[in-house]
């Protein structure tokens, strides 16, 4: 749905009857570098707008506990910079419970915050949707997750700094791959989606990816390995999304050890794609969308996912956003392996 639809303009209307007077974020699930950019766009253009706001730390499990504080302008100074969540985050399996949610929704009538601004992965979509639905509580989501399967929008904060980070990595494996003449079997995380690894595999040039979604048989990957090296190659890399889907890094690097009588090489990179400081892409990501997020507070929209598509920040039903399913492009699984050649 669009920022300017005539619906939300309705919902802008009845907004300026009872304006936002307090609004609460936090942040759920998995980490991912931005989240900190996002808090401190929510939290800056709220103040700015004169509307209190609470931080509730760690996630819905803080939300259920009252773990909470006031945060301000300087609350979230010298913090654009830096990965994870300030306000912490975990998994919540209380919240996956209707007592959990109505001890929730107890505190933020308690404190009398009147939004909330909802910062995660799928499964914090998920929790946010049927919290708003079942309260009717006013509630924004914003989608930061390294793995970038959140359905409703192109990007997801993270996604980019994670991304960067893997190829950093495999471009100094790539170098002793050379050095060595050998091949790398490289895993780089991503849940039970392979966009990750599909964007680092063009990135580096690497000989095959091994998604979920199309994952090949073990005899395509050794013939393309072997193939590269009958024509003079001497080192591979073969990035692999991790998950049981893909089987994970070991069976291809075991299958390409028997098939080419030396020893396949194997690195999971792993939690460090979460960690570190946020690319240029996603703090600008972050900022925008946490704005967007805080203006569709105030104007009282219903319970919406704050994407991106095609360069816009666009607001998406939450309900139809959770329909959606984010599909991954074959053509650029053919175009890593038509680039290998």
């Amino acid at each position: 749905m669009d920022i300017d639809s005539p619906v939300l303009a309705a919902h802008h209307e009845t907004a300026e009857a009872t304006p936002l007077r307090r609004l609460a974020v936090l942040t759920a699930g998995g980490d991912a570098p931005g989240m900190n950019a996002a808090i401190r766009a929510v939290v800056r253009c709220a103040t700015l707008a004169g509307i209190e706001v609470t931080g509730f730390r760690r996630g819905y499990d803080g939300l259920i506990r009252d773990i909470a504080e006031t945060l301000s302008g300087r609350s979230v100074a010298n913090i654009i910079q830096r990965g994870g969540t300030f306000l912490e985050t975990s998994r919540s399996d209380e919240f996956r419970t209707a007592a959990g949610r109505g001890l929730a929704l107890r505190n933020l009538n308690r404190r009398r915050i009147e939004a909330l601004v909802v910062i995660g992965g799928e499964g914090t979509m998920k929790g946010a949707l049927q919290f708003a639905e079942e309260t009717g509580f006013r509630v924004q989501f914003i989608p930061a997750s390294i793995d970038n399967d959140i359905p409703g929008t192109e990007y997801a904060i993270g996604f980019d700094t994670a991304v960067n980070t893997a190829l950093e990595a495999i471009d100094r494996i790539r170098d002793t791959a050379f050095a060595y003449e050998r091949v790398f079997c490289v895993e780089v995380m991503g849940r039970d989606s392979g966009f990750i690894a599909l964007d680092v595999a063009i990135g580096v040039g690497a000989e095959a990816v091994v998604v979920p979604e199309f994952p090949p048989p073990m005899t395509e990957i050794c013939n393309r390995v072997e193939e590269s090296h009958q024509r003079g190659k001497r080192s591979s890399i073969i990035v692999v999304s991790e998950g049981p889907r893909t089987g994970g890094v070991m069976p291809i690097a075991d299958a390409l050890t028997k098939r080419l009588g030396s020893q396949a090489r194997v690195v999971v990179l792993g939690h460090i794609q979460r960690g570190g400081a946020p690319t240029a892409r996603d703090r600008l990501l972050a900022s925008r969308m946490g704005t967007a997020a805080t203006q569709a507070a105030i104007e009282g929209a219903p319970p919406s996912l704050i994407g991106e598509e095609r360069g816009d920040i666009i607001r998406v039903p939450l309900r139809e956003a959770m329909e959606r399913r984010r599909q991954l492009s074959p053509e650029l699984v053919d175009l890593v392996h038509k680039l290998s050649t």
